[in-house]
């Protein structure tokens, strides 16, 4: 029996947005301009290097380790699709994975041609897309050897899933970004009925999601505060994708984010369709042996470690 991941494998994510006088991001210090399209909003150079493959690969790999030690005769495999212009910045990662836990295998989709991509982060979902036709034919090569149980993706890959459905293959969603995160995914359609102007026309608007705090239109990803771009429609697509999935798997656990879990389980944020089950795994953490980094222990859990038991709260991100 085999479960099949997809991910992608990027070596730039080529901008990003930061909110007011915000003048760094995780990987170093950039200035940032404003936005000219949204004042009150500035944005980081769009030629930063920001993430690697690492921050969409991990999480998979980790879902499969935890598969693993609850069915130990599954296998795992996990399909990675890769820009052209990548390096082998994952290549330690995978190498490790495979030579301590067997029943994880890789396997990298062909190259497909990427010369006119979108701008950030509409060029993610065109690049899965351009990969759909040797998705397909892995998946049917893979069907005639193997029993495929689920197929796994994260919301990046969401284009996959019609390939996947119509080859009858159950398939769920990886949502790294909590029980809130899916409540506004799972929501976005209701929204996109009820507000009919671009959240750009009017950012002090508050949108209310059910399960989680109102959130400013100034505070909502770039990427949703103009309806006639491509990439809020894909957006939107993604969150009326989720809901038709077998399930959604959450890097979180109910005591964290009762309410909006609470708002999910009861159908409040799919008002006009079932809600798909969702399965809380979280937390989730790497080890840094398993990330390659050697067994050195980071400054900050020699920190953690001296700290009063029960006196620190830990959020993760992935």
């Amino acid at each position: 029996m085999c479960i099949i991941f997809t991910v992608w494998k990027p070596r730039i994510i080529c901008g990003s947005v930061s909110r007011e006088n915000q003048k760094q991001c995780l990987s170093g210090s950039f200035p940032a301009t404003e936005s000219p399209d949204y004042p009150g909003l500035s944005a980081l150079p769009r030629n930063c290097n920001m993430l690697t493959g690492l921050s969409h690969l991990v999480p998979m790999v980790e879902i499969g380790r935890l598969l693993l030690a609850h069915y130990p005769s599954f296998s795992i495999t996990i399909l990675i699709a890769t820009l052209p212009s990548d390096t082998a910045s994952t290549a330690t990662y995978i190498a490790s994975i495979a030579a301590t836990t067997p029943s994880i295998s890789f396997y990298h989709l062909p190259t497909v041609s990427f010369s006119n991509p979108s701008g950030f982060p509409a060029l993610f979902f065109e690049f899965i897309t351009l990969n759909n036709n040797n998705l397909r034919q892995t998946l049917e090569s893979m069907s005639q050897t193997s029993s495929i149980k689920a197929f796994i993706i994260d919301f990046f890959c969401n284009t996959s899933f019609e390939i996947s459905a119509n080859l009858n293959i159950p398939t769920y969603y990886l949502c790294t970004s909590g029980a809130n995160g899916l409540a506004m995914f799972f929501y976005l359609p209701t929204i996109d009925r009820h507000i009919t102007k671009s959240l750009k026309d009017d950012l002090n608007m508050h949108i209310h999601v059910p399960g989680t705090p109102s959130i400013a239109a100034s505070d909502m990803p770039l990427a949703l505060l103009d309806r006639r771009t491509e990439v809020y429609q894909y957006f939107i697509d993604t969150g009326n994708q989720m809901a038709r999935s077998s399930g959604i798997i959450i890097n979180t656990f109910e005591s964290l984010e009762p309410r909006a879990i609470k708002a999910i389980s009861e159908g409040f944020c799919v008002p006009d369709a079932p809600t798909p089950p969702i399965f809380c795994i979280g937390p989730l953490v790497l080890n840094s042996n398993r990330a390659g980094g050697g067994g050195d222990e980071h400054d900050c859990l020699g920190w953690l470690n001296m700290q009063p038991s029960r006196s620190v709260v830990f959020l993760s991100f992935w």
